[in-house]
């Protein structure tokens, strides 16, 4: 079965047997679609990563990093299956050593020159740095705000030039927090509106259709009978399970603060200002979106939402219905978008 022949009932078949994500991985599936270039540099993304001098789980340990250092990438090996993820056996090589690729967030140093002028809308901005650190008021020696990481998305109200110190912000308005904050522009890249146009416009909603296996961890996307996109993905975890079903992406926002602080019985919260592309399926949040928090897809640890990577959440963003103009930011219509099947 050749990788561009596997149709819509191949798939299904598969799936049922339980044979979905060893063919598809032997097939290349799993990487081929809006796979990004290597990236050279990593963000470490919980404290205390190993760097070990094999890329296997019982190697000879050489140090640890700290959070939020970002590492030098010198490549990619295959090596153990990581932590309770059988599918991700990719391991970078920094330094001497190797890291389990799961805890470590690729990224780069992308320093961007000034836009002095943006959309009276609003225009949105992509971070490009592996962290920012905001600031309260739009000067040097303002208080901190809050991090935003690399891939995280923001919608920028206005630009500020402070004339006292001649430096530049784009100041960005958290809904959730109803506070604006200011980042620098050299760490924001404002996205054109052609980054946001849909993609496959002409195939009609009815034939489009995501799947979801959570066996696999895979999504996979369809147009009438041809798969077009496949991926891994991380699900809901222990207790927080994806739900399953058929469902439709109603409701879309290029960038989303998402937090459990109102929820009930809520032991370890989180705030996670920015997520990037998300496409929700149910009333209660559930969706599809951008993920810069972990690295480790094919394992379930979301808290109910299908993780993503960042480029393959915006695919999907831009390639389901409805469709969010470039100049809102989000899109609600109960009852339509694309179909999802989740098994």
């Amino acid at each position: 079965m050749e990788l561009k022949k596997l149709s819509r009932r191949d798939f299904l078949k598969l799936s049922a047997s339980g044979a979905l994500g060893f063919a598809l991985t032997e097939m290349g599936f799993d990487r081929v679609f809006a796979a990004p270039p290597p990236a050279s540099k990593g963000r470490i993304i919980v404290s205390g990563v190993q760097l070990l001098d094999a890329p296997l789980l019982n190697a000879k340990e050489i140090t640890k990093f700290g959070i939020d250092i970002a590492v030098d990438l010198k490549g990619e090996v295959e090596g153990d299956a990581g932590y309770g993820n059988p599918f991700n056996k990719t391991w970078y090589q920094i330094e001497d050593g190797y890291a389990y690729s799961g805890f470590i967030q690729p990224v780069e140093f992308n320093y961007q020159k000034p836009v002095y002028e943006i959309h009276p809308e609003g225009q949105l901005g992509e971070i490009c740095v592996p962290v920012s650190i905001s600031r309260l008021d739009p000067y040097t020696y303002s208080k901190n705000g809050y991090r935003i990481y690399y891939g995280s998305v923001h919608w920028v109200k206005k630009v500020v030039i402070t004339r006292e110190e001649k430096s530049i912000w784009y100041e960005i308005y958290d809904s959730e927090l109803k506070t604006s904050y200011y980042v620098p522009y050299h760490d924001m890249r404002l996205m054109a509106d052609e980054e946001l146009t849909p993609l496959s416009p002409e195939v009609p909603t009815a034939d489009k259709f995501i799947m979801v296996d959570l066996r696999t961890q895979m999504v996979t996307a369809f147009e009438g009978d041809k798969m077009v996109f496949s991926t891994r993905c991380s699900s809901g975890g222990e207790g927080t399970s994806t739900p399953t079903g058929e469902f439709s992406t109603f409701n879309k926002w290029s960038s989303f603060h998402m937090t459990n602080q109102d929820e009930e019985g809520a032991t370890t919260p989180y705030h996670l200002p920015g997520v990037p592309w998300t496409s929700y399926f149910t009333n209660a949040f559930h969706g599809f979106h951008g993920t810069y928090w972990h690295n480790d897809y094919g394992r379930p640890r979301s808290h109910g939402c299908i993780n993503l990577r960042s480029e393959d959440a915006k695919w999907l963003y831009r390639w389901s219905t409805p469709t969010v103009p470039a100049r809102e930011d989000n899109r609600n219509l109960p009852g339509q978008g694309t179909r999802v099947q989740i098994v």
